[in-house]
């Protein structure tokens, strides 16, 4: 039995419906059907009437048979010149539609300038981009599971879930897009100087088991402490960021774990203090905090599109690490037409000095990560074989022809 997802057009809405069924591979004709042309045969109770054809009707037949068969040879030129023809003018090139996801979030720096400077139109021309902005890792990969997203910025953990939900099956890592820019914030009053001062205290993350949440939980395990759910002490909120930034400043929360702009927002906005940078528990400091993934199908069978993108993300990357200040514009005017307002120019600077804007996945810190979220129950009975998760080599070939460094 396989299971097969189709986006049918109802009206003018894409409907997604779950089909059930199996396939055969090939099948014949059908029962009963003639595979010789018809005639009469054994066991139909009535013989064949045979007589001797003149000479006049054979050579009638003759010519019949002599123009059928120039018909069928000038159908099938007709047939070979408009497939040709086909082939010149529809050359199927990768052109198409190409549904891409991304995050209203710095981390997510090249999705904001490579579609405000047009980079992604210029290495994918042809191509109908439509965006879709998203607020939450599972949402991104519901999506793409329901055959409605192509390719998308995320982060690493709900990239292992959609991943291990799938089998392995739906999607691939194809490219980083950022390291670092995840922080520790406290409020200035809470009392909290060190980890174990966050016992009997409120923290929170984005969302539960995500790429924070399950850095933040590690982090209380290795100090020895634990959520009250898991019978500890520390009580974890787990609400949206712009929710963490209300409660902050309200004195509701004591203390959070958040990506950037966030924990610079928290600081500047909510009386915080930065106590941590997840940087410092990194060796080299280096962490992916978001990577692109894209469907298996999409790779497999449009792949000229992907290392089109992955050309533009490459661009996108070195122009936004050659100007600072002119791509740090370009995000703010993007974080400001997506949430409706601009981010302090402090809040920025700060942001953007935690963060490393890369194409490198930093592939050793997700497995690391992996391990983390098993360790804490995330990951169900068995820790996953990610070894297949891993698809970096047209990343390398575009990195090749731009004269860069390869990636491991």
């Amino acid at each position: 039995m396989s299971y097969y997802i189709y986006p049918v057009q109802k009206g003018s809405e894409d409907v997604v419906g779950m089909v059930e069924g199996t396939r055969q591979e090939g099948a014949g004709m059908m029962e009963g059907s003639a595979s010789d042309g018809g005639g009469v045969g054994p066991g139909t109770g009535t013989q064949p009437v045979l007589r001797r054809l003149g000479e006049k009707e054979l050579r009638a037949r003759a010519v019949r048979r002599k123009k059928a068969r120039m018909a069928a040879a000038a159908v099938v030129v007709m047939i070979v010149v408009a497939s040709v023809a086909a082939y010149v003018v529809w050359k199927p090139d990768d052109s198409g539609v190409l549904r891409m996801g991304y995050f209203p979030n710095i981390t997510h720096s090249q999705a904001l300038v490579g579609l405000e400077k047009g980079i992604f139109k210029q290495h994918l021309p042809g191509t109908d981009i439509r965006t879709y902005v998203f607020n939450a890792g599972p949402s991104a990969i519901e999506a793409m599971f329901a055959g409605k997203l192509d390719i998308t910025y995320i982060g690493p953990s709900p990239t292992i879930n959609g991943y291990v939900q799938s089998g392995g099956q739906a999607l691939k890592v194809v490219a980083g897009a950022s390291s670092g820019g995840a922080v520790l914030v406290v409020r200035n009053d809470s009392g909290i100087f060190s980890a174990t001062d966050l016992d009997g205290h409120r923290i929170a993350s984005p969302q539960l088991g995500n790429t924070q949440d399950v850095a933040m939980r590690h982090y209380l395990k290795v100090n020895g402490l634990k959520a009250k759910e898991e019978g500890g002490s520390v009580t974890v909120v787990n609400i949206p960021n712009a929710d963490i930034l209300t409660l902050f400043k309200k004195g509701e929360l004591d203390a959070a774990w958040v990506p950037e702009p966030w924990g610079a927002r928290l600081v500047h906005e909510a009386g915080g203090r930065l106590m941590l940078d997840e940087r410092d528990i990194w060796p080299g400091g280096a962490f992916v905090t978001a990577n692109i993934i894209v469907s298996t199908k999409l790779l497999e069978e449009r792949p000229r599109l992907v290392k089109g993108f992955l050309e533009a993300h490459v661009e996108a990357t070195v122009w936004i690490n050659s100007n600072p200040s002119e791509a740090k514009e370009v995000v703010n005017a993007q974080m400001e037409k997506l949430a409706g307002k601009r981010l302090d120019d402090t809040v920025l600077t700060e942001s953007f000095g935690r963060l490393n804007v890369t194409y490198d996945p930093v592939r050793s810190s997700l497995f690391t990560y992996s391990d983390w979220a098993f360790d804490l129950g995330f990951l169900g009975p068995s820790n996953p074989d990610l070894s297949g998760l891993y698809s970096l080599g047209t990343l390398n070939e575009v990195l090749r022809e731009k004269g860069l460094g390869e990636v491991g």
